[in-house]
């Protein structure tokens, strides 16, 4: 966090919707000067008329270095140091693993690894003592699920990047955690490339494999989450993933992407 007495910062890709958005809100109400990116004109124009007017939305595209550079540079001529950076940007595309062509594993390892790695590098300079770095991450990474064969190798690789940039950052006091949400009611949900009925059968399946026995999670409850982990409340957190899955990891029996339980 800042040492100045200034406004704390926060850079937050992916920050148009779902989550991210949820996440720029509760900072902007905490006192964070919040700049967030986006690469959906769509998105980023609603995120514009339903953010308050301080929070700055920045079109950048993940899978292109330059925007990563841009987005350096806005972040230094406004705030002049981050000290809270949310590498929230990612895709999942479900695919069976003889229909993954070379366009979309690219796509996936473009934006969800290569994008949030220059992300990080571009702000180093900027990232405050004492400051904290949050990836997105996923179920993926550490289970697996028909269909997610690419988009959880992405995963994998964030949470091997977290455990040894944490260890690289820490003499600078930067903590570095993952993010691990799932059960989550979001427009993540629309996206997964899969049938009407298939995602409506997750959305009514899902809350049934819950512990808390409870609808699903929303971006906001994540959002509550992430602002702690940059708070000076998590300043003994770094190297780990934190889960926020109403318990769905905990237990044994659990509706996996296709609809199917999986042990």
């Amino acid at each position: 966090m800042s040492q100045n007495g200034s406004r704390p910062t926060a850079l937050i890709t992916g920050g148009t919707s779902g989550i991210g958005l949820a996440t720029a809100r509760i900072l902007h109400e905490q006192g964070f000067a919040v700049l967030v990116t986006g690469q959906n004109p769509q998105t980023i124009a609603a995120a514009q008329r339903s953010l308050p007017g301080e929070i700055a939305v920045l079109r950048a595209d993940a899978r292109i270095l330059a925007d990563a550079d841009r987005v350096s540079g806005e972040l230094k001529q406004r705030f002049g140091r981050v000290d809270f950076a949310f590498l929230n940007a990612g895709i999942i595309r479900l695919l069976p693993l003889e229909a993954v062509d070379e366009a979309a594993f690219d796509e996936h390892f473009d934006i969800n690894v290569k994008g949030q790695f220059f992300a990080l590098q571009k702000i180093l300079p900027l990232l405050a003592e004492g400051g904290s770095v949050l990836f997105t991450s996923s179920v993926g990474a550490h289970r697996g699920f028909p269909g997610w064969s690419v988009y959880s190798a992405t995963k994998g690789a964030i949470a091997a990047l977290v455990r040894a940039v944490a260890a690289e950052l820490a003499p600078r006091g930067i903590r570095v955690n993952a993010l691990c949400p799932r059960a989550i009611d979001t427009p993540a949900f629309d996206k997964l490339a899969l049938p009407a009925e298939a995602i409506a059968a997750l959305r009514q399946g899902i809350p049934r494999s819950l512990p808390l026995g409870r609808p699903l999670g929303t971006a906001a409850e994540v959002a509550e989450v992430v602002a702690f982990l940059a708070s000076p409340g998590a300043r003994y957190i770094t190297g780990t993933t934190i889960e926020v899955d109403g318990g769905m990891s905990s237990t044994a029996n659990v509706i996996d992407a296709t609809g199917l339980r999986s042990n």
